[in-house]
């Protein structure tokens, strides 16, 4: 989710879920050990839960980029073992570090000894072809023996060579009964699944067997989505949001955020563009709110235009 789950995206989806565990953008050690740190780490007090997702592969980078995140109050800090783009692999992390589980195993340790905060893995179930059920037990085992508690496992083996990333979430089969058969070889571990999850049906299927979801780009193109999670799996009141509710508490945001960091709405309000996904009248809202020509106007009027009645042309 590199470059969509940034903290404007998470401001949006906490005030739809205010008990779903919130993930960053992966973000590589590099570009935390030679960049520019508030840049990448800086995040809006209302997102607890949050856990920041790193990608990387030395352990002694990862240990002082996982110490960074703690002090800079994350909840949690991830590492990626599942992206199979090209250019993850060529930065030697991502799903390729499947086949280097002592190196990963290294790594998960480092970040243990200086943090106080959970260190998880993400991670697919497989590399290339190869379906053996051996390979990703082995992986978790390693990792585990480590001190890794918390496995986000992808329900798809991850094509280091041939597929694009989107090909690489659509045709290798999921086998979400691999999955499955992790949490009975490790019951005390935590096991959360990923991939292919688009419903509440769905994930309640899931969590019959497993420990939690993780949902990623049908929570992003479908954000009310969040808004039914809190009555359904955290024993919430139903919701009394509603859509108008949600998009003027994100105009107040950019508001707040042009005021303070300069941040232009329409950075983020491309985050929102899928909040009324399924209704009438929701094709005219995203025009409205990602039409270029409107950008000079504050983002009160745009609301709004976007909130107006829709012009009806007779032939």
């Amino acid at each position: 989710m590199m470059d969509w789950t940034d903290r404007h995206c998470r401001y949006l989806h906490r005030l739809l879920s205010r008990h779903a565990l919130l993930y960053t953008e992966m973000v590589t050690t590099g570009a935390l050990i030679h960049g520019e740190v508030a840049r990448h780490l800086r995040f809006n007090a209302e997102e607890h839960p949050l856990a920041l997702q790193l990608g990387g592969s030395e352990p002694a980078d990862l240990a002082h980029c996982a110490k960074l995140g703690e002090q800079w109050g994350y909840d949690e800090i991830n590492l990626n073992c599942g992206c199979p783009s090209e250019r993850v692999q060529r930065g030697a992390f991502g799903a390729c570090l499947m086949n280097e589980a002592a190196l990963v195993a290294d790594g998960v340790k480092a970040m243990l000894d200086v943090v106080q905060i959970p260190v998880t893995v993400k991670h697919r179930i497989g590399i290339d072809k190869d379906e053996s059920y051996g390979f990703v037990r082995d992986f978790v085992g390693t990792l585990n023996d480590a001190g890794c508690t918390t496995f986000i496992v992808h329900a798809r083996n991850a094509w280091l060579k041939g597929l694009s990333p989107k090909e690489n979430r659509e045709i290798p089969p999921l086998r979400y009964d691999v999955v499955h058969q992790l949490k009975r070889d490790f019951p005390k571990l935590t096991i959360v699944v990923n991939g292919g999850i688009t419903t509440t049906v769905q994930v309640a299927e899931q969590l019959q067997y497993l420990d939690g979801a993780m949902l990623g780009r049908e929570a992003y193109h479908n954000p009310w989505w969040l808004s039914e999670w809190d009555a359904a799996f955290y024993g919430a009141a139903p919701s009394a949001l509603t859509r108008e509710s949600v998009e003027a508490e994100m105009v107040a945001y950019m508001d707040r955020e042009a005021a303070a960091h300069g941040t232009p709405w329409y950075s983020i309000a491309r985050h929102m563009l899928g909040l009324r996904h399924g209704l009438a009248g929701s094709r005219r809202w995203r025009q409205v709110w990602s039409d270029h020509r409107l950008k000079t106007l504050p983002a009160r009027e745009v609301m709004a235009m976007a909130q107006g009645p829709v012009e009806v042309e007779l032939a």
